[in-house]
C-alpha cells in the first residue's frame, strides 16, 4: 500500500487530507492519470513528493512509500 497526501484544494475536492492506495510499480504520472480518472481534478501543475523529496513523472512508486501532492502556492 501506498499513502497519499493530499494538500489545500485538493484535501478539499476528496475531502480527505490521506488515503491508502495499492499503487506498487506504478510510475508517478500513471497514478496521476488514475487520480484525475477517479476525481477529476487537474493534477498537471502540481508537484508530487515520494518520501519527502520531489519526484518526477517517471518514478516507480513502492510499497510503503508516502507520496504527497502539492499544488501551487499563490501570494498576494
Amino acid at each position: 500500500m501506498i499513502t497519499l497526501l493530499f494538500f489545500a484544494y485538493l484535501k478539499e475536492a476528496i475531502g480527505k487530507e490521506r488515503l491508502q492506495l495499492d499503487a506498487s510499480s506504478m510510475t508517478v504520472k500513471e497514478l496521476k492519470q488514475q487520480l484525475v480518472s477517479d476525481y477529476g481534478f487537474d493534477l498537471q501543475h502540481v508537484m508530487v513528493a515520494v518520501n519527502e523529496e520531489y519526484a518526477t513523472d517517471d518514478r516507480v512508486l513502492q510499497a510503503g512509500d508516502i507520496v504527497a501532492f502539492i499544488p501551487p502556492v499563490s501570494g498576494g
